[in-house]
């Protein structure tokens, strides 16, 4: 797996990133201290289920990070580095899941679900508490709470509107390509 990042993956970290970034305020609370759903879980699926590990990685990772600096003027990086941990999950399955080629269909879709609430078990359930017990001593009760809270409403977040913003790139994706195709 020798692949390089061309233009195309650099173009998606950084509108991504500056996309995830001005997501950061959009919030529904869940009744849990500083735990929320957040919509911008969806745009990462969808850039790390088109370009990859690597855009989902880096996105995760500096758009968390960005977002907690300037909306909260401290970076949380027991939180920031499970976003790069999701990244990386959904898109180790990019090309399985067809999306650019408009193959994202049913069974693709579960697929999908199927390893993005793999990645955010391993992000929020472990990776995070994990973290914040090591890197910050919080007490573990509280964490792995949030953790357990973070994981349910992203699985929704990602399951729903991840799909849904999936199956309208295959769709649209797949006319275009096949226009480009045509020429």
């Amino acid at each position: 797996m020798n692949k390089k990042i061309g233009i195309k993956e650099v173009v998606a970290i950084g509108i991504g990133t500056a996309f995830f970034v001005a997501l950061t305020e959009i919030q529904i609370p869940i009744g849990i201290p500083n735990t929320a759903l957040q919509p911008r879980m969806a745009v990462l699926a969808f850039l790390a289920a088109v370009f990859g590990p690597v855009v989902g990685a880096i996105v995760g990772l500096v758009g968390h990070a960005l977002g907690d600096a300037i909306f909260y003027s401290s970076v949380w990086w027991s939180w920031v580095i499970p976003e790069a941990v999701f990244g990386i999950g959904v898109g180790l399955f990019a090309k399985y899941y067809a999306v650019k080629d408009g193959g994202f269909d049913t069974k693709k879709i579960v697929v999908f679900n199927v390893v993005q609430v793999i990645s955010n078990a391993l992000a929020w359930i472990l990776v995070a508490p994990a973290l914040d017990i090591l890197i910050y001593a919080e007490p573990a009760g509280k964490v792995f709470l949030q953790g357990a809270w973070s994981f349910v409403g992203d699985i929704i977040i990602v399951g729903v509107l991840g799909s849904i913003l999936l199956a309208a790139y295959s769709k649209v994706g797949s006319k275009s390509s096949n226009l480009s195709k045509e020429d």
